[in-house]
């Protein structure tokens, strides 16, 4: 998963960011509101972490932007030291799935994100997945058309599979990468555009 981490104590940031590195999953860091809220106007993240009370947007005010310009919205978890009822509302009210009450220990904190991850991400998905006239064979890493079989290299079937898996939902170019390259994000800019090609040509290609 692509995990992206909001807060402006080092120490927790820190305690956060090892956890989901430790879980095997990406992630992005910054240490006010502004920034996120900026990122995001770019960038595609399974999970966020976001704390209450930051400098430049609040938790809560970049919750309410995600609100009205996300869609989908992704699942945010609010990190917050509020444990009032109230406040737990508030919190849940303006759009996060979940709330995680500082100071907390790793296992719970891995156990919300993966489980905040859950509705974006299939850990386990089936071999086999139907869209419309497409079948794809998760296994034999191949897609079939009606009874004619698209011959595609790996990185295409990856890509294919994630394009058909998340039609509701736009990626950045910088989530792709992640997801298919494994967040070599370095590579060149036209990797992308270059396996994006050939998987348009091999899909049309059939009748």
């Amino acid at each position: 998963m692509r995990v992206a981490i909001a807060d402006d104590e080092q120490e927790l940031l820190g305690q956060f960011s090892s956890v989901v590195t430790r879980a095997g999953h990406e992630i992005e860091t910054f240490r006010n509101g502004s920034d996120l809220l900026n990122a995001l106007k770019r960038e595609t993240y399974d999970v966020i972490l976001l704390d209450w009370n930051m400098p430049g947007k609040t938790g809560i005010e970049v919750l309410e932007w995600a609100s009205d310009n996300l869609t989908p919205m992704p699942p945010f978890i609010l990190i917050t030291s509020r444990h009032e009822e109230g406040d737990i509302v508030r919190g849940l009210e303006a759009g996060a799935v979940d709330y995680i009450i500082k100071p907390e220990s790793d296992e719970v904190i891995r156990a919300r994100i993966n489980a905040a991850g859950r509705r974006t991400t299939d850990s386990s998905p089936a071999r086999f997945a139907n869209f419309g006239v497409y079948e794809l064979d998760r296994t034999e890493m191949s897609i079939k058309k009606g009874d004619e079989r698209i011959k595609l290299t790996g990185k295409e079937f990856e890509l294919a599979d994630l394009f058909f898996s998340n039609l509701d939902r736009p990626m950045s170019r910088g989530y792709i990468f992640s997801r298919v390259w494994g967040g070599h994000v370095d590579l060149e800019t036209r990797t992308i555009d270059v396996h994006i090609s050939g998987l348009q040509i091999e899909l049309c290609a059939q009748p």
